[in-house]
């Protein structure tokens, strides 16, 4: 049987920041997000943006460069790594020509693809809701703009207003939906915790928890290298040594994820909030390892969760020399160094979790 190569879709990244601090990192961050969306990126544009405009987030010349060399590149999709209102987006479309999304958008059509469970699909389409109903008001604005004479405007304004009713109403609908699956799920936690202890598997997205999670538990979890690879909670019950407990694996953090977004993250706050303990996870042979464990760790404080609980875990160390790894920085945490795709000290981490914690038998 012949493989069938799907083509990839070529994209122009385009990153307008209006500071320069750590713009390798979120440029990085971006092209990591656009090849997980299966994009082939073409190039990558940083530039500082000195005053945001209005109509176009930068400046009309800069967006005439990069309309005619979006145009060379051949390019199927310009994504921008900055906050785009509605009418700049649009704007920006139309002065390009090319098909345009934010980052948003581009991070909404991973969750879109990578939601397996109900709950996963419907704090998908929830984000997509509230993702999109501010920019009503925008197309509204539009539209009595172009409106010359009362009868059309009048026929816009309705068609919007009935849409904008039909999205509000979905999204309660959808919120009462997860409310009860939210009751649910912490029904069957309360009962699983009650018997078994749970170590819970944090970190940046692509840091390896999913790989991590077939080590210990022997699991068959899909695990791929690319960002967002798994997007439901999982977990396995483990038996190591006379010591029972539930391993969970979480969504992965990315930085400055959208808010429209944040919702779809519940399960994963809740898990990380009930463990008994925590393994954050770190790609260690990332350039930017210290800015991802800074992600995590301000989301862990948001959600009180103690330092006692804690357990810093240093992963994909064989890609790295002993120096490297001597000269990897400490934090006030127990800390594991591991290759948990080889298979490198994971013997010893399940040693540390195991006298971390006190085993209940069912």
């Amino acid at each position: 049987m012949r493989n069938i190569e799907i083509k990839k879709e070529k994209a122009y990244l385009v990153c307008p920041y209006t500071n320069l601090e750590n713009a390798d990192y979120r440029s990085k961050e971006l092209e990591l997000l656009a090849e997980s969306a299966m994009f082939e990126v073409v190039k990558t544009n940083v530039f500082l943006v000195k005053e945001i405009n209005a109509r176009t987030y930068f400046g009309q010349g800069k967006v005439e460069e990069i309309a005619e060399e979006a145009k060379n590149l051949g390019v199927d999709v310009v994504i921008f790594d900055c906050p785009l209102t509605g009418s700049q987006l649009r704007n920006l479309k139309d002065a390009i020509d090319i098909k345009s999304i934010d980052r948003t958008m581009l991070i909404l059509d991973i969750f879109a693809g990578r939601a397996k469970s109900s709950e996963g699909k419907i704090q998908v389409e929830l984000a997509e809701l509230k993702y999109s109903l501010p920019r009503l008001a925008t197309i509204q604005e539009y539209n009595n703009n172009e409106g010359r004479g009362s009868v059309s405007k009048g026929l816009g304004e309705s068609r919007l207003e009935l849409y904008r009713r039909k999205v509000q109403d979905k999204i309660v609908k959808l919120e009462k939906e997860i409310k009860e699956i939210q009751k649910r799920r912490q029904t069957t936690r309360k009962q699983r915790l009650s018997r078994m202890k749970s170590v819970a598997l944090v970190g940046y997205t692509n840091a390896g928890k999913s790989t991590l999670m077939n080590a210990i538990a022997k699991a068959d979890t899909y695990a791929d290298d690319r960002l967002f690879a798994t997007l439901d909670v999982l977990t396995k019950r483990v038996w190591d040594e006379g010591c029972e407990y539930v391993v969970v694996d979480t969504v992965g953090f990315v930085s400055n994820l959208p808010h429209e977004l944040m919702y779809a993250f519940s399960a994963t706050l809740e898990e990380t909030m009930d463990a008994d303990m925590l393994l954050v996870v770190v790609d260690a042979s990332d350039p930017h390892k210290y800015e991802q464990i800074e992600v995590v760790l301000e989301e862990l404080k948001k959600q009180k969760v103690e330092s006692d609980r804690i357990v810093l875990v240093y992963n994909k160390i064989d890609k790295l020399t002993n120096e490297e790894i001597s000269s990897l920085a400490s934090y006030p945490f127990d800390t594991c160094y591991i290759g948990a795709k080889s298979g490198k000290n994971v013997i010893q981490l399940k040693q540390l979790i195991r006298e971390k914690l006190t085993t209940r038998y069912i």
